[in-house]
């Protein structure tokens, strides 16, 4: 296990964070990266290796991934494809510039890094890599159509990725969470505040009642909501299981979301989810 190496994405924090040190703690060797140097330089702090990966850059991608194979001498086991950040607001209030900035790092960064390090991994003759979704790539909600979009994107894009590479030694892995603790929604206000004109949208009344309480109110943890080592335990059988599944649900709304998306007729679905 001491030789076996890992690339995280967007690890100042949440998720990313806690896999990198839980991953570190169980030998494995962790390249734990974040999207502002600031960051990185807290997590060396801890004891991690790390520093900028950010995936609307090519040009950052494809320096981390060198330094990576630097330090391993040009082998890589797993990539755990973390990083995201969330665009709250109403489909009809998404200006085109504010998808593109989403879907660049969500969607076109994690399909850069994943397709640099596939010839990696088909030359050394392994490899793991895990994508990490949400439930939110299984089903919508009110107010996250931009996030739900890059989701279900990267699902049918790593849906077909995995059905391919079924003629390599590699594992695709898909990874769906619901709620757990984490900061994407207070990262999430500055997109908000750049991007959605809230004040001059026709639903700028329920913004009011719904949105702008749920993101500059504090209300405590969400029902149901786990903790980012839930989703770490998840991400150790899928990087160590002889034969790990290509998909993993992790907490309860994700498993009855996954169920009532097979069993439901759309309108019924539409409704057990407007009603929250």
């Amino acid at each position: 296990m001491n030789d076996r190496s890992i690339l995280i994405t967007g690890c100042s924090s949440g998720l990313g964070h806690d896999a990198a040190h839980g991953l570190k703690a169980r030998g494995w060797r962790v390249f734990a990266t974040c999207r502002r140097e600031a960051d990185c330089a807290r997590l060396r702090a801890e004891g991690l290796e790390s520093f900028v990966l950010d995936y609307a850059s090519t040009e950052s991608i494809d320096s981390a991934l060198a330094r990576v194979l630097d330090a391993t001498g040009g082998t890589l086991d797993a990539l755990y494809n973390n990083g995201a950040f969330a665009l709250p607001g109403a489909v009809e209030d998404l200006p085109r510039d504010a998808l593109r900035a989403i879907y660049e790092t969500n969607l076109f960064g994690v399909h850069e890094l994943t397709t640099r390090v596939i010839p990696v991994m088909r030359a050394q003759g392994h490899g793991r890599i895990i994508q990490c979704s949400s439930v939110l790539g299984l089903v919508p909600m009110r107010w996250r159509g931009a996030y739900s979009s890059t989701k279900f994107a990267l699902e049918g894009l790593t849906d077909a990725l995995r059905i391919e590479m079924r003629d390599t030694p590699l594992h695709i892995i898909t990874i769906e969470p619901g709620p757990v603790t984490s900061k994407i929604r207070e990262n999430s206000i500055p997109h908000f505040e750049r991007w959605i004109d809230w004040e001059g949208s026709a639903r700028a009344g329920q913004y009011r009642e719904s949105l702008l309480k749920r993101l500059y109110e504090s209300s405590g943890p969400d029902r149901f909501e786990l903790p980012a080592s839930a989703v770490t335990a998840k991400l150790v059988h899928a990087l160590e299981s002889p034969r790990p599944r290509p998909r993993y649900y992790i907490t309860t709304p994700t498993y009855l979301m996954g169920l009532a998306r097979r069993l439901l007729p759309t309108r019924a679905l539409d409704w057990l989810i407007a009603k929250g």
